[in-house]
């Protein structure tokens, strides 16, 4: 009798359910590694990049603010000491101001689609919804920045400020909020078309071709239709179709008698 190669109180050193070491060592670093997938990673990457696509066009809405508040055309307005009123009243500076925000919303977002496309060519999902997301709050920050920046809301106690017959601008508002839209919109759409003209391509699956018979392929088209050749098979034995009859047919007719002997 021959005692055990390994006592019973330890671990064979191929046992696969064999703890790793403590402490940190190079098999825990290992086992870590191995169980961090590459699908995990990137995944990782991607948030990461998204996230700071989102924090980069939330921030150029400062941008966005300060020159709506160059561009925007002011609203004049004028008092006689009892009430406030329009210095042209057949004017469009209320729609120009809704209008020169919505134009440079959409050139926003354009620069940002190329920019972030540019420097992220990979970016999936997730890119387009940081853009999206971004540009929302970066029209936010333009529009109130805009609106703080500009002529006082309080537009009685302006118009007492400047006196009878002054004419003054009027707060910078933005009446159409649907403009608060536009940088999101161009940004997917810009983003959408660089990726369809010059982003990555799948490959294409090869097409192998099937060895499959001794002639090197397998031949296409229907089975032949004719009947089964009688002679052997590849082994030699007969065929396994049905025997033919020796029964004569009708046109022979009854067999005739032999002579006798």
């Amino acid at each position: 009798m021959t005692a055990p190669l390994t006592p019973p109180h330890q671990p064979s050193p191929h046992d696969p359910w064999q703890k790793p070491p403590e402490g940190g060592g190079s098999g825990g670093s290992h086992l870590g590694t191995l169980l961090q997938s590459p699908e995990e990673g990137d995944l990782r990457t991607e948030l990461r990049r998204a996230a700071l696509v989102a924090v980069a066009v939330t921030v150029a809405g400062l941008a966005l603010g300060l020159l709506w508040l160059w561009l925007a055309p002011r609203i004049p307005l004028v008092s006689d000491d009892t009430a406030v009123f329009l210095s042209d009243s057949e004017g469009e500076e209320a729609i120009g101001a809704d209008g020169t925000f919505a134009l440079l919303a959409l050139a926003f977002g354009a620069v940002s689609a190329g920019l972030a496309f540019w420097f992220h060519r990979k970016g999936g999902i997730a890119l387009v919804v940081a853009l999206a997301v971004g540009g929302v709050l970066g029209s936010l920050v333009a529009w109130q920045l805009g609106t703080r920046l500009g002529p006082t809301d309080d537009v009685v106690a302006h118009a007492r400020e400047v006196g009878k017959g002054v004419i003054f601008d009027a707060p910078l508002e933005l009446h159409a909020k649907g403009a608060l839209l536009a940088w999101s919109l161009a940004a997917m759409a810009v983003h959408l078309g660089l990726t369809a003209v010059f982003g990555p391509r799948d490959p294409e699956p090869e097409w192998g071709v099937y060895h499959g018979g001794p002639s090197g392929g397998v031949p296409f088209g229907p089975a032949p239709s004719g009947p089964a050749p009688s002679g052997p098979g590849p082994s030699g034995s007969a065929p396994s179709g049905p025997a033919p009859s020796s029964s004569p047919s009708p046109e022979e007719g009854p067999p005739q008698p032999g002579p006798s002997a």
